[in-house]
Parts: C-alpha cells; structure tokens; sequence
C-alpha cells in the first residue's frame, strides 16, 4: 500500500536524482540512491516496484528518464494552483519563494484578516478573508496553505474544508482536528528545530560517556600494567 512514508522517499529519490544530474551522471543505480538518503539498495528497489518502477540489475536507470517516470506519478506534468491563508512573516516568505513554479505548483492568491494588507494588484493578490470560500468555489481550488495563528487555525480549516479544500499545509502551531474530507501535513518549525536540539544534545551525551569510558579503560589498563609490572619486577628479584 502506498502511505504518506513512500511518497515522502519518492520525493528523496527525486532530489537525490536532481542532484546527481546536476554534476553530469546519466544513470544511477540502486545503492547510489540508497546511500544518498540513508537506505538499503533493497529498500530502494522495494520502493520502486511498488511504483512499477523498473530498471536493469546491472545496468541501472537512466536518471533523466526516472526523473520523468517520478514527476508523472507525482502529477507534475500539471499545473497546482494553491492558495496561502495568512500574510505574516512566514506567509509572506511564502508568497516571495520562487520554487514552488519549478515542482508545477503555483500559489495563485492570499487571504488576510488585515484590510492593510489587501493589496490586489500584487502578482500574488491578497484578498480579504471575506472572499475566501467564494474564491475557493469559483476557482475549483483544493489544497491550501494555513500560516496564520493557532488561535485562528482551526475555524479557517474548517470553513476551507467546507468551500471544498481538500488537502492543507499546516504552518500554525497547533494539531487540527482532522476530517475524512481532507488530507493534513503539519509543518512546525519550533517543534523541529527543538528536535534538533534534542539530537545535538543526545550526541554530546553519548560522546562524553564514550570519552568518560575510554578513560576509565586507560586508567585500569594503566593500574594492570603497573601491577603486573610489579609482579614481574619481584619475580626477578627473587
């Protein structure tokens, strides 16, 4: 069965394949592509079947050709119109971020509760909240971006599951109640950042502990040497 965790490797592969093309290899195999992101050759070849995704044993993939064979799985070949709700600073980060034309995603319009932001001339328009679900409706949307606060989160979700979204990008720091008629990724930066932390800190733990015992191995091979010096020493002096 095909779960959020293999399409997330898919889109590994992808990048993994992106980059190998940029420094001019034309084909990969199995364990390059593994050893990219931290997976077997098995797992990789698992994951490609389970696409119908085939390639020769020996002589591998052609890169450019797997790379095409992932975007049609992934519906690249299709232009996504999406929309962000909510203009702060990570919304607006958003709006100025120029990757999304590249994956055939394009972020069309913005919605905000603040009239000042209002500004329907942008390249991006950003709309006022009153004209959300007509938008939506009109414009046959379904996925959307939430970057507004966690106070506001859950009522916005709902009234975009309502106009007929059907799939959302989670930037509010806060779990939505899910619905059957909408798919939720979440994205928490301070959660993953501290995360981060926890790991880094984790290391330098089992790095201390690791200096703190291979101490304490010199001290007592140290201790066994002198006695075992002093043993020796006796015998020849007897």
């Amino acid at each position: 069965m095909i779960g959020r965790t293999q399409i997330m490797r898919l889109l590994r592969y992808k990048n993994a394949l992106m980059r190998m093309k940029s420094f001019g290899f034309i084909k990969a195999y199995s364990n390059n592509l593994g050893d990219a992101i931290g997976l077997s050759s098995v797992q990789v070849r698992k994951d490609f079947s389970l696409f119908n995704i085939t390639g020769n044993k020996k002589g591998g993939y052609v890169i450019e050709d797997l790379l095409n064979r992932i975007d049609e799985i992934l519906g690249k070949h299709i232009s996504h119109n999406i929309i962000l709700i909510g203009c702060g600073k990570i919304g607006n980060a958003l709006i100025n971020y120029s990757g999304f034309e590249k994956e055939s995603l394009k972020i069309v319009a913005a919605f905000d509760h603040n009239p000042e932001k209002v500004n329907r001339e942008a390249n991006i328009p950003i709309l006022p909240m009153e004209e959300l679900k007509d938008y939506i409706i009109n414009n046959k949307i379904e996925v959307a971006i939430i970057a507004v606060p966690d106070i506001e989160a859950q009522r916005v979700f709902d009234h975009i599951c309502n106009a007929g979204i059907k799939g959302v990008l989670n930037f509010a720091p806060i779990k939505l109640i899910e619905r059957p008629d909408c798919i939720i990724n979440d994205v928490n930066i301070a959660d993953e950042i501290e995360s981060i932390f926890y790991f880094i800190n984790d290391l330098e733990a089992k790095s201390k502990s690791e200096e703190n015992n291979s101490e304490s191995n010199n001290e007592n091979n140290s201790e066994n040497n002198n006695e075992n010096n002093g043993e020796n020493k006796n015998e020849n002096e007897q």
